[in-house]
């Protein structure tokens, strides 16, 4: 299974254009598109359209899609080379604006290549607890990956002491589905995760951009989402998550800025009563 299929994105008659109706599957616990699945979906339908990877992406992220609609995703080039094609995606529905992406697609032979970033030293998927959602009987996007963490809190073991900034996950990838930038576009909007960690408290964001940057991709069952909260201030907060393969492979980069929230009472209240139970 390709992300085409896992997202639900459908090709049209107009190879420059793209549709992905808006379900619960693809969105988050508070019923609107998650920031990932339509940087996914985006990246699917310019590599769709240009017939070539993507090497970076960025996303910004301007309206929030909802259940039961159907956004267009429109894809301009703007530049076509031998190697490198320049292009962009402009999400909306009907004329609201959700997000635009702008990429760098193509490859390129050259006769050196490396990996200087080591993968961290953490627990490995087996030895980690299940992560638990905020949401845990919702049908969004986070009840179709397994989640474990692998270096950080509970949410409901949060005291208000700020944490180191660093967290990480593991997510293993649904069934069947394959390695791809789209795939890792998915996982890697996690820097809101890790504000939480960084702080200590419950609260998380909304994100206002994402940039994948593609550097190898390799078969694996479980990504590790190494997630690095660089700083918060002024409300907002600003970081990275590293995605590597078990072997130790660096697939891609995901940097990320979001607006700071704390969760509403009733979520807090909600959670610390299921951890009881």
């Amino acid at each position: 299974m390709d992300a085409r299929k896992f997202l639900g994105l459908e090709a049209t008659h107009n190879p420059h254009r793209w549709v992905l109706p808006i379900e619960p599957r693809v969105c988050t616990g508070g019923n609107f598109l998650f920031g990932g699945c339509g940087l996914g979906a985006a990246i699917a339908a310019l590599e769709g359209t240009t017939e070539r990877p993507v090497v970076w992406a960025a996303a910004q992220y301007l309206s929030y899609a909802r259940p039961p609609e159907m956004m267009d995703i429109d894809v301009t080039i703007a530049v076509g080379g031998n190697k490198t094609t320049q292009a962009r995606a402009i999400a909306h529905v009907v004329d609201r604006e959700i997000l635009t992406v702008n990429a760098a697609l193509g490859r390129r032979e050259l006769d050196r290549e490396g990996q200087w970033e080591p993968m961290p030293d953490v627990p490995s998927p087996a030895e980690c607890e299940p992560r638990r959602f905020r949401n845990p009987s919702d049908e969004s996007i986070m009840q179709r990956l397994d989640m474990r963490l692998a270096l950080g809190q509970d949410f409901a073991e949060f005291d208000g002491a700020p944490g180191t900034g660093r967290s990480a996950l593991w997510a293993r990838l649904p069934d069947g589905l394959e390695m791809s930038a789209a795939t890792l576009a998915i996982l890697g909007d996690y820097v809101p995760f890790g504000v939480g960690q960084a702080l200590g408290q419950m609260a998380g964001g909304n994100s206002l951009d994402n940039t994948l940057r593609v550097s190898r991709l390799v078969e694996t069952e479980w990504v590790l989402l190494d997630i690095q909260v660089h700083a918060i201030q002024h409300g907002f907060g600003h970081g990275l998550v590293h995605l590597w393969a078990e072997d130790g492979t660096l697939l891609a980069i995901a940097s990320q800025s979001c607006i700071v929230r704390y969760w509403r009472e009733e979520h807090r209240a909600a959670f610390l009563a299921a951890k009881e139970d």
